[in-house]
């Protein structure tokens, strides 16, 4: 990673040192991505098993994951089952608490507005496959939706070249109550639930990261009044670390290593007020490169990101807040002080044991968050994300008179006369009454 000082950039090149690596050609990828939405709600399954065989290079005679087939969950070993147990509970925890309660607000006499909560009753949930078997992924979708109480929860995730889905994607699977499974993957994978195939159910809304064709599906699939809705823009994984002379140059270079594996389009930056440590942390990167089994991956994300030397932590977190990353790790002295002054940012670690890594997997906060610069209006995925809010409104007599007066004259400046004929005959009517 090249080291650059803050201060002696022009603003036209601290603008180049932020920008995310070009992921593709919106206009060539929405085109395709549409081709590909369009082929799966025309011919359904055999499309989809068309699209194993070209993108997974897979020949699948059978989308869904057979209740035979969970037998292989039974191979996972006790430790690896005992962490995603605990893995559970954490998320469990913390997400059981986000649940709302009823609101009932009267705010007139006899004017009462309530507010309530219902699951989202069709849930599709996807958990990107490709070289890693993101276990972590599906915990953070399950365990929210059935807490929820969503009653259908589809999970779709691509096979392995053996045509099957990993033994430990089914075992935390069994674990979160999912027992509709379906061997698919990309943006045909989204298509297929937001529409329905034969074998696919269709779904009201769909969860989960994955690449630039998944996110674009996703977009296009939300847009269509007969689709399906989705949770937020989730797309390669990015990871910024402001670091001060009080940190551990071996922790802050593995951070960065940490999220560099995950994809070639991930994105890492390093802010620090030390030159020092900056040159540590390189050298350290470069002893851990050569241990790491995914090291081609990570040159190629590491060939995008930066490394920038600032004057002090104040302008650190400008610079963060500039870039709305999805992780900010605080490895800085007295962090939690900070906290007031990030505004733009999918979550936040702060202090030198707080590892990104724990919440991928283990702190309970949820891990699917937003990238790409949505930090700056979006936040992470919660519980509230798979429940839609109903409001109920009532009116007693007393209520219509002390407010109805105030409507009548808002539609007569609206010139809505309907509107305004619909609430002048209610108070006729209680006048009526009273004589």
């Amino acid at each position: 990673m090249k080291i650059h000082t803050w201060n002696t950039l022009t603003e036209q090149q601290q603008t180049q040192l932020l920008q995310r690596p070009e992921l593709q050609s919106q206009e060539d990828l929405r085109a395709k991505t549409a081709e590909i939405i369009a082929e799966v709600r025309a011919r359904g399954d055999t499309a989809l098993k068309d699209y194993t065989v070209q993108f997974d290079h897979v020949q699948l005679d059978d989308l869904t994951v057979s209740p035979q087939a969970f037998a292989v969950a039974d191979d996972v070993s006790e430790d690896a089952r005992a962490a995603m147990q605990l893995a559970i509970r954490q998320i469990e925890a913390v997400h059981q608490a986000q649940m709302p309660q009823e609101l009932s607000v009267e705010a007139t006499p006899g004017v009462k507005c309530v507010r309530q909560t219902r699951p989202i009753a069709r849930v599709g949930l996807y958990v990107p496959g490709g070289s890693a078997p993101l276990i972590s992924t599906l915990m953070m979708l399950a365990v929210p939706a059935k807490i929820a109480g969503c009653p259908l929860r589809v999970l779709c995730t691509p096979p392995n070249k053996d045509g099957q889905i990993d033994a430990h994607i089914l075992a935390a699977a069994q674990l979160c109550g999912i027992d509709k499974i379906f061997k698919i993957g990309g943006a045909q994978a989204v298509a297929a639930m937001a529409y329905g195939t034969a074998t696919i159910p269709k779904v009201d809304k769909i969860f989960g990261p994955g690449n630039a064709w998944v996110t674009q599906a996703k977009i296009l699939v939300a847009q269509d009044p007969q689709g399906a809705s989705y949770d937020l823009p989730a797309g390669p994984s990015e990871v910024l670390v402001i670091a001060d002379e009080t940190a551990n140059a071996e922790f802050v270079a593995l951070d960065l290593l940490s999220q560099a594996e995950h994809d070639v389009a991930a994105q890492v930056i390093l802010l620090t007020t030390s030159m020092l440590l900056g040159q540590q942390i390189c050298g350290t990167i470069e002893r851990q490169l050569a241990k790491l089994p995914r090291r081609k991956i990570i040159e190629q994300s590491l060939a995008h990101s930066r490394l920038l030397v600032v004057d002090d932590i104040a302008t650190a977190i400008a610079i963060s807040n500039r870039y709305a990353p999805e992780h900010l790790i605080m490895q800085v002295a007295e962090a939690e002080q900070h906290m007031a002054a990030i505004h733009y940012a999918g979550t936040v670690f702060l202090g030198s044991m707080a590892a990104e890594v724990l919440g991928d997997y283990v702190t309970g906060s949820n891990h699917v968050l937003p990238t790409y610069g949505f930090a700056r209006v979006s936040g992470g995925l919660a519980l509230t994300d798979f429940l839609k809010f109903i409001s109920f409104q009532s009116m007693t007599a007393e209520g219509l008179q002390a407010i109805g007066p105030a409507a009548e004259k808002l539609a007569e400046i609206e010139g809505l006369h309907a509107h305004q004929q619909a609430v002048s005959v209610r108070l006729k009517d209680l006048k009526k009454g009273e004589k």
